[in-house]
């Protein structure tokens, strides 16, 4: 009989094992992202439908509503959503594009909330997705406000690819971190995806480090950075004043 220990590391890994486009995943794809034999996945994921935390569909399963449910009840997001969607839908007014808020997490950012647009690109940022911290807009604008030993960890990260013109060299990404830090604003220039750009700038607390960070995104032939800029960098700062002001 496996530990109570052994169980929660093993339903995290089936937890963990979903994308945010999945829909559904079968117990041999389960096993194979998580690592976990077929029938121990399998099994493990019987049992957090039975709790709810997934949902069954046919010989399928998928993120259950409760897993939802309880992201919400998450402090730092709800308190940093619920104050950033006034700003974000004023900013998605003015520029007429995508507007993102994420967070840090390791070296990686996750999206608390997407306010789309139409006519825009596709993007690779989904709420509740992931993508490197350094290949995105956001992600840097909160590394550049970020306590010295949080981006020494992602530039020992080992710094991937996910475009061709993705920064991976460490000097290069610290000599631009410094720029972001001195101008408050930062740029993803087709460095998440292919024809997609934008402008990125953080949300600071009252020590002066990010608690997250704005951008808008949109088509790297229609959306002018220097003009969605100014936008960006003041939305954010407004945000900053409000955050600080209610703590």
């Amino acid at each position: 009989m496996p530990s109570d220990d052994s169980f929660l590391r093993r339903a995290v890994a089936v937890l963990t094992a979903f994308r945010a486009d999945d829909d559904g995943l079968g117990a041999a794809e389960l096993a194979r992202r998580s690592g976990l034999p077929k029938s121990t996945a399998h099994r493990i994921a019987l049992e957090l439908a039975e709790a709810g935390l997934l949902e069954r569909d046919g010989p399928r399963v998928r993120l259950g509503l409760k897993l939802f449910e309880i992201g919400q009840r998450v402090p730092r997001q709800r308190v940093l959503r619920d104050a950033a969607v006034p700003s974000m839908s004023d900013l998605r007014e003015a520029t007429r594009q995508t507007v993102h808020l994420a967070v840090l997490e390791g070296a990686e950012v996750v999206y608390v909330e997407i306010l789309g647009s139409s006519g825009g690109p596709r993007l690779p940022s989904k709420v509740g997705g992931r993508l490197p911290a350094h290949v995105t807009g956001v992600g840097k604008a909160i590394l550049a406000f970020s306590p010295p030993e949080a981006v020494q960890a992602v530039l020992e990260s080992g710094l991937v690819k996910a475009s061709e013109r993705s920064v991976t060299a460490p000097g290069l990404l610290a000599r631009e971190l410094e720029r972001i830090h001195r101008e408050g604003v930062a740029y993803d220039r087709e460095e998440s995806g292919a024809g997609i750009v934008c402008a990125a700038s953080p949300v600071l607390g009252p020590d002066g480090l990010a608690l997250g960070a704005l951008s808008v995104s949109g088509w790297a032939t229609k959306m002018r950075l220097a003009a969605v800029a100014p936008a960006v960098h003041t939305a954010a700062l407004t945000l900053s004043r409000t955050l600080q002001g209610a703590r």
